[in-house]
């Protein structure tokens, strides 16, 4: 189901250095797919993408008040919409939809993955929970 965009100007007030040009959802792998206009293609695993979604109910409201999200390993993705020209929706199968996230912060967490994933597994650890969602 993939999505191609045309990038709009390039002062959209969102700090949008990169437009991504295909937008795949991949049902069965549990996974987002896109290609940007520098030639970057990131792949987001649907969990990682719950579990940093932008929402103020992962990640707060201000500095340091981030959430930690646990047993999300087999989360899907329902649907995606477009918000403005700047964003979209992910809607997960575990009802949380409440996350808009800007093209700019997709790129940022599709270059960052490595370490944010990381991070995750370590809090994960040190608050003795589980990315299963029956454990």
């Amino acid at each position: 189901m993939p999505v191609r965009n045309s990038p709009p100007p390039p002062r959209d007030g969102f700090q949008t250095a990169h437009w991504p040009l295909e937008i795949r959802l991949l049902r069965a792998e549990r996974a987002l797919e896109i290609d940007f206009d520098d030639h970057s293609t990131f792949r987001y695993p649907a969990e990682f993408l719950r579990v940093e979604s932008p929402s103020a109910e992962v990640q707060g409201h201000g500095p340091g008040q981030k959430q930690l999200v646990a047993g999300r390993q087999e989360v899907g993705i329902v649907a995606l919409e477009p918000v403005g020209n700047y964003a979209i929706r992910i809607r997960f199968d575990d009802l949380h939809d409440t996350g808009i996230f800007s093209w700019a912060y997709l790129y940022e967490i599709g270059r960052d993955q490595a370490r944010l994933w990381g991070n995750y597994l370590a809090a994960l650890k040190a608050a003795g929970k589980s990315r299963d969602p029956r454990a």
